[in-house]
């Protein structure tokens, strides 16, 4: 996430970088003797094995380990990148907590828990981010398969209250017998604009009892903070804690300020005041993001400005800085830094950080079909006042870029980390007669599963979906996109189109946000499937498009649907197969945007590849026609709302297999429908019930597991198709 992801960010965040040549290979630039050696007593960090070791150390040690973590979140950010910019602001907290609490017994919960990097080296697990050879050996976030000290897997932002309060729950019940002491939730960085954060706010003040709120206040959100409590949560920190109206007071709760959010001793002093509370109460510390990166550049230095090692003539490594106290609203920091150039503060480029060996590579898909999309839709704005792009608080790793959001000013809306809101928001636009299109990760979509099914799909809004990370990646099992065809292609209303080009991909944007009114205008809400890296790889190297080179024929926009069958070649022909869906009749003049094409007349086998999973269809043809002299018919279906039955029926005649393709989760998903179509379908002469094969991924989560490990586990290489379609002849 979020990455706080959240989307936010995560473990494939683009790695696309500007002007790199000068600025390569900055790691080396830091002096040996500043970063921090595993198994060196010298360092107190390498000495900590578990919190118990954090309490040992003298009360004058603190800051010198301090420094030391947050040398070594420096350097780890350079060699292997990250959420290090909330870690570098949470260090002396992290440090405090483990100083003053006793955890497992003491139940410390991190928010989204991208910024649980500090509490991972705390509890054995230093060597991870000390030494290069083991920065795979933990996840980003917490997960408890790795230590009993993490309490869940988290990668959403919101939910650390709630969990709290059901840990809370159960010790209060049990009582002493529960072997639960203090129940923590730590949250912040944007989280607590979610509204599942201000659910769980509720229910402590009802429910009573120890339960402990450390809100870490750094003021930001993955970008700029939006929304109407941050301008009472800045007047609360400019009197010290003491403004009203209090948000946390006016929940009944009793409430604490910490301005010194970056002062171990003050922590520790803090925690310390509330530990063992007999009532719920939210620890409020103000905390500077990025704490670390050089702070002194000037605003003009911040367009080339980099992240330096810190320098030792601070205790703690922390810079003073003037990116902060931006007047509220506070909607942009003005520096457009990359992800690799973040600095102290309100620096949207610290959420996440790329490694230095990413600089100088292209946008990933994300950043390149995002602009993409930005770019074809602000041209409409001044003849368009109600065409609204919608981010909840992911803007940056979807290619929304500062200079769009500048340009594009009302027509651009920040949510903050609000999926369910910014959904029903959409619809309600939409409803008034605008054009709403909400954008950002398949698995942040997730959280608004009941706002696509009422307020978007039952009450038929015109609100367009650009679904981000879409299909099988090699993140981390909580941004997994794996499930977003399953969910999205099976709600009642919406379409999910899934192009396979750059060019496919605007007409369907450009269909999708037509007008109210428009001739060829959609009835109801429409998901796209932002291309992902097999179709962005493929069309910057045509070669990977074997069958078509990536020249293909233009949707067919006939109003008559004729079925063509070549009894001579037992094939179908490209040029007359328009197909009919299984939806309303579209109106004479329309444009068929559910039409699926063949882009290869064949014979025998006939291959269907979804989306991200196209280009395989294409591979795997050329391989039979090269190895077998099989010619088989290709077909892009460019979306998976409903099947083209004219095209599945024109395949009886001459193809003895169907073979369904797609990049996701296959159980509930696509391909099955197509295998469910010809069961429910069986004719009487048996030759004309091809046998399908489908291809996809298991029902399963996977972490950090490549990409190209993922398509061998689910058999979706060219070698494992042509073998299994070879076998059944």
């Amino acid at each position: 996430m979020r990455s706080a992801s959240g989307n936010g960010f995560d473990s494939s965040d683009s790695f696309a970088v500007s002007g790199a040549a000068e600025r390569t290979a900055r790691l080396h630039d830091i002096p040996p003797s500043i970063t921090p050696s595993h198994g060196d007593d010298s360092h107190l960090l390498s000495r900590i094995a578990s919190p118990a070791d954090v309490k040992a150390l003298a009360p004058n040690e603190l800051a010198e380990l301090c420094r030391e973590i947050r040398t070594t979140l420096l350097a780890y950010g350079h060699q292997h990148g990250g959420h290090i910019g909330s870690n570098l602001g949470m260090v002396e907290a992290t440090v405090a907590l483990h100083r003053v609490f006793d955890s497992p017994r003491d139940r410390i919960v991190f928010d989204v828990s991208h910024q649980s990097y500090v509490h991972k080296m705390l509890t054995g697990r230093a060597a991870a981010y000390l030494d290069p050879d083991r920065f795979s050996e933990v996840t980003g976030f917490t997960n408890p398969d790795e230590s009993k000290h993490d309490q869940f897997v988290l990668g959403h932002t919101g939910t650390s209250i709630s969990l709290a309060c059901g840990l809370a729950k159960t010790r209060d019940m049990e009582g002493p017998n529960s072997g639960i002491g203090n129940v923590i939730a730590v949250i912040g960085d944007g989280s607590l604009s979610s509204g599942v954060a201000f659910e769980g706010l509720n229910n402590a003040a009802e429910q009573g009892g120890n339960l402990i709120i450390v809100f870490n206040d750094n003021e930001m959100s993955i970008a700029g903070d939006f929304g109407g409590m941050y301008g009472p949560l800045a007047r609360l920190r400019a009197s010290g804690g003491t403004a009203q109206p209090n948000l946390f007071n006016a929940f009944g709760l009793d409430y604490r300020y910490v301005e010194a959010g970056n002062d171990v001793s003050a922590l520790v002093a803090a925690f310390e005041e509330v530990r063992d509370i007999d009532h719920p109460v939210v620890v409020h510390i103000h905390t500077l993001k990025g704490a670390g990166y050089d702070g002194e550049e000037t605003h003009a230095d911040r367009q080339t400005a980099s992240a330096s090692p810190v320098s030792f003539d601070s205790p703690t490594g922390v810079h003073p800085t003037d990116n902060v106290n931006h007047s509220e609203p506070w909607h942009s920091d003005h520096c457009n830094l990359s992800d690799h150039e973040p600095h102290e503060g309100q620096c949207e480029a610290s959420h996440w950080q790329n490694p230095d060996a990413a600089i100088g590579k292209p946008d990933d898909p994300r950043k390149h079909y995002g602009k993409m999309a930005m770019a074809a839709l602000e041209p409409r704005f001044a003849a368009e006042p109600g065409l609204v792009v919608i981010s909840p608080a992911t803007p940056g790793s979807n290619g929304i870029t500062h200079e769009f959001r500048e340009r594009a000013g009302a027509h651009y809306v920040d949510t903050g980390i609000t999926e369910s809101h910014a959904v029903a928001y959409a619809a309600g636009i939409a409803r008034a007669g605008g054009t709403p299109v909400v954008a950002t990760t398949a698995s942040f979509f997730q959280r608004a599963y009941d706002q696509f099914f009422q307020e978007m799909s039952l009450n038929r809004s015109r609100v367009t979906v650009l679904d981000f990370l879409g299909g099988l990646s090699g993140s981390d099992n909580t941004h997994s996109g794996a499930y977003d065809v399953t969910m999205f292609s099976n709600i009642p209303g919406a379409t999910m189109l899934v192009p396979t080009s750059a060019r496919d991909y605007l007409a369907d944007l450009a269909w999708a946000t037509a007008p109210a009114g428009s001739a060829d205008a959609p009835a109801g809400p429409v998901v796209i499937r932002v291309p992902g890296e097999a179709i962005l790889t493929a069309e910057r190297d045509a070669t990977l498009l074997p069958v078509t080179g990536g020249q293909i024929a233009d949707r067919p926009q006939s109003t008559s649907l004729p079925v063509s069958v070549s009894s001579a070649s037992g094939g179908i022909s490209a040029a007359t197969v328009r197909g009919t869906v299984s939806v309303t009749a579209q109106r004479a003049g329309v444009r068929h945007m559910l039409d699926w094409r063949v882009n290869q007349t064949g014979s025998h086998v006939a291959i269907i590849g979804l989306g991200n999973a196209y280009p395989l269809a294409e591979q795997t043809a050329a391989a039979l026609s090269a190895d077998y002299g099989i010619t088989a018919t290709v077909i892009d279906p460019r979306q998976c709302t409903s099947l083209d039955s004219d095209v599945l029926e024109s395949l009886r005649d001459g193809h003895q297999q169907v073979i369904t393709l797609e990049d996701g989760q296959l159980e509930g998903g696509w391909g099955e429908k197509v295998t469910a179509y010809y069961a429910n379908h069986h004719v009487s002469d048996g030759s004309r019930n091809p046998r399908v094969l489908n291809f996809g991924a298991a029902k399963e989560f996977t972490d950090r597991v490549s990409l190209d490990e993922l398509n061998e586990r689910y058999g979706l290489t060219v070698e494992q198709v042509t073998e299994a379609i070879t076998r059944c002849f």
